[in-house]
């Protein structure tokens, strides 16, 4: 079964094809433009491009797998909304995926701390063990993250770590991956893998396989935002006349 993988969780635009079988999955090929302003712009050609590259057309695709965060609100909405829209246009179960747990599957075995660049001066955060999702995830400054993993490993905590107030997160993970570790790497105070910024589309379909497989009912794509919009309801304007 070939399967669309989309994320505009981060600022890249990502659009992938992977190959599902009955034991097994095989990425055939991923397009990736990295440009925080131009999603809207660059997500349909790259899954045209896609499709074209491997010989295949839309009406070929059994099903659509779609990161749905966390992100920045109009990046994310582009990636959502075209997985929505395909899906229903070719009668195409879609399903999502938190695009954390994308690269926290594909940085492997260990503990990992994945971040995403949440702007603000912010990330988006979790941590992983052998791929699996232990804490998060949650938006916090930098600084902020080593004391959230304090209270989530309570008593386990390595002597000699030295939380809050931005220490070094070292002892609670032995890595980070994602553009938010690589830009306050810094900070964390881990090794960063450089490789592994964007969540990868063969990464996103793994971790739904088995509902690809299954045939399970196609989902609501619902974005995971985790804060409010900077856009708010404009105030009741005051009066001129006194």
């Amino acid at each position: 079964m070939l399967v669309l993988a989309l994320d505009t969780a981060t600022p890249a635009s990502t659009a992938a094809l992977v190959e599902v079988t009955a034991d097994g999955l095989a990425g055939v090929v991923e397009r990736r433009t990295v440009d925080p302003r131009a999603h809207g712009e660059k997500l349909a050609p790259e899954i045209a491009a896609a499709l074209a590259e491997a010989g295949f057309r839309p009406r070929d695709l059994a099903a659509i797998v779609a990161g749905v965060g966390p992100g920045p609100f109009t990046g994310l909405r582009v990636g959502l909304a075209t997985a929505a829209s395909m899906g229903q246009a070719l009668g195409i179960p879609t399903y999502g995926v938190c695009s954390l747990d994308a690269l926290g599957r594909a940085a492997g075995p260990g503990r990992v701390l994945i971040a995403t660049d949440a702007r603000r001066r912010e990330v988006y955060f979790a941590t992983y063990a052998d791929g699996e999702r232990l804490t998060g995830p949650e938006v916090a400054k930098p600084a902020d993250v080593a004391g959230l993993l304090q209270g989530a490993v309570g008593a386990s905590l390595p002597a000699g770590v030295l939380v809050p107030g931005g220490a070094s997160v070292a002892g609670l993970v032995d890595r980070a991956a994602g553009e938010g570790a690589l830009k306050y790497g810094d900070v964390f105070g881990v090794p960063v893998e450089e490789h592994l910024l964007h969540p990868p589309g063969a990464a996103l379909v793994a971790i739904a396989a088995d509902r690809v497989r299954e045939g399970v009912p196609s989902e609501v794509l619902t974005p995971l935002y985790l804060r409010r919009p900077d856009a708010v309801e404009p105030a009741a304007r005051k009066p001129v006349l006194t």
